[in-house]
């Protein structure tokens, strides 16, 4: 897969501009979001930036890629990388529950805060209520932005079904919380007394016996106290969620959609582009992981397929022709019954001199059975002869050199094929955003699991050098 040169991505300048505070790498699930955003933390914080990742994948591959035995709420320094530029390279792991609480701890008094996380309702909101972590990573994202101690944050989204959720799951959670149903359940509560008796006798008394039912009494007044307590606190979460949504419209923010070159995930990559779009994201390009390359790729996959079938077919008339000269050598089909005879003769078989003859002497003297000790009438002499003939035909489990070249032949057209595919795919996502910028990386042999591997990364982003990694001397 070739790129055209006007359509590359070239991520060194993104990253060396001062300018350029924010960096959010997003997409589907399993394209390497994590490896990348770890990959390029790590290449700015070498170019002299002072970088923190910020992760939300559960599996902690972060951690163990940058050599922490475990990420939390509080950034990690990584030690081992070359800061010779003066840059330093932080990671940590969103911990989306200590983000509540610390959000909580930060805009409430402690009586107020300790309603609060106390509430069984903001316990269960908090520990994973639906569109909580992507809501909590923009709630963290804005935090480390406000510290204003990195000048580069580089956020990892949160692994989903659709990369969408963590533009679209903050705004639902808020919208949610502040929404008509929450603001009716609370409105008895804010009124409060008489009037808020009044209110619930005109036409809510049936609507929350219904919910009380449904929902439980105790959790019906435990969502009441819980939303009235955190709008007094800090204003409502739509807010806040809105606040952060600006917050990644900067100029200093800039998007990088991940995604491999299979039809699903250039399908999700091709619609986020277009959200970003419509909603005046900064975008600034696409990474393409695991691409595969090929350094034969003028051998195709039909000729590949078409040579490996002449082999074959060589291959089989080359066994029919051994089997046929086998079947007529004397040694094998006995013929003008001179071998039967010997074969089958008792005096072979069955004479004193012919055990004498099959067996040398101790001293190493040959036997008495003829002149120059040679009996080729034995069974042992025959089977030898035989032996050697068969050496011309491949071992029992083994396979000729013909069926090895096929073999590999129709390896290389498996690849060619996937190559072509890949190809296609890229090509529909390309005519359908021509502008788009492209970095491409190769699909390694294996996972990516320290610092080295992350460099290497890093190098091929920034090259844009899809090619397969050399082979160590």
């Amino acid at each position: 897969m070739s790129l055209d040169p006007a359509r590359v991505l070239d991520l060194d300048p993104l990253l060396d501009d001062p300018g350029t505070r924010i960096v959010v790498c997003c997409g589907s699930g399993g394209v390497g979001k994590t490896t990348t955003a770890a990959a390029l933390g790590l290449r700015a914080a070498e170019r002299g930036r002072k970088v923190v990742v910020l992760t939300i994948d559960p599996a902690r591959r972060l951690a163990q890629s940058m050599g922490i035995d475990s990420l939390d709420n509080v950034p990690r320094r990584v030690k081992g990388i070359d800061d010779s530029a003066g840059g330093e390279l932080h990671a940590m792991m969103l911990d989306m529950k200590r983000t509540f609480d610390e959000i909580v701890e930060a805009h409430a008094d402690g009586e107020r805060a300790a309603v609060i996380l106390n509430n069984p309702f903001y316990q269960s909101l908090s520990a994973g209520f639906a569109g909580t972590q992507e809501y909590m990573a923009m709630e963290k994202l804005g935090q480390l932005r406000a510290r204003d101690e990195w000048d580069l944050i580089v956020v990892d989204t949160p692994p989903s079904r659709s990369a969408l959720d963590f533009l679209d799951a903050p705004k639902r959670l808020g919208s949610f919380l502040d929404g008509r149903l929450i603001r009716l359940l609370t409105a008895p509560a804010k009124l409060g007394g008489r009037a808020g008796m009044k209110f619930l006798n005109v036409g809510m008394s049936m609507m929350t016996g219904t919910l009380g039912k449904l929902l439980g009494g105790q959790l019906l007044k435990d969502v009441q106290t819980f939303v009235a307590a955190m709008d007094t606190t800090f204003g409502g979460f739509r807010t806040r969620a809105d606040a952060t949504y600006k917050l990644l419209q900067a100029p200093g923010t800039a998007f990088l959609v991940v995604a491999a070159p299979e039809r699903d995930a250039l399908r999700e990559a091709a619609y986020f582009v277009e959200r970003l779009a419509a909603e005046d994201m900064p975008f600034a390009g696409l990474v393409l992981n695991r691409v595969h390359g090929s350094g034969a790729t003028h051998l195709s996959a039909e000729r590949a397929l078409a040579a490996a079938e002449n082999l074959d077919a060589e291959d089989a008339e080359d066994l029919e022709s051994t089997a046929v000269e086998n079947l007529d050598d004397a040694r094998i089909v006995d013929q003008e019954g001179g071998k039967a005879g010997l074969r089958n003769s008792p005096d072979t078989y069955g004479s004193s001199e012919s055990s004498a003859s099959e067996t040398s002497a101790p001293d190493g003297s040959e036997g008495p059975a003829g002149s120059d000790g040679s009996d080729e009438g034995s069974p042992a002499a025959t089977d030898s002869t035989d032996a050697t003939d068969r050496t011309d035909a491949p071992p029992h489990g083994h396979r000729t050199v013909e069926q090895l070249t096929a073999g590999l032949l129709r390896l290389h057209a498996e690849r060619m094929q996937l190559l072509s595919r890949e190809q296609r795919t890229r090509d529909r996502f390309a005519a359908l955003h021509p502008e788009v910028a492209v970095a491409e990386v190769a699909a390694l042999p294996g996972d990516v699991h320290d610092l080295a591997g992350l460099r290497d990364i890093g190098d091929r982003l920034a090259a844009n050098r899809p090619e397969l990694p050399e082979a160590d001397a």
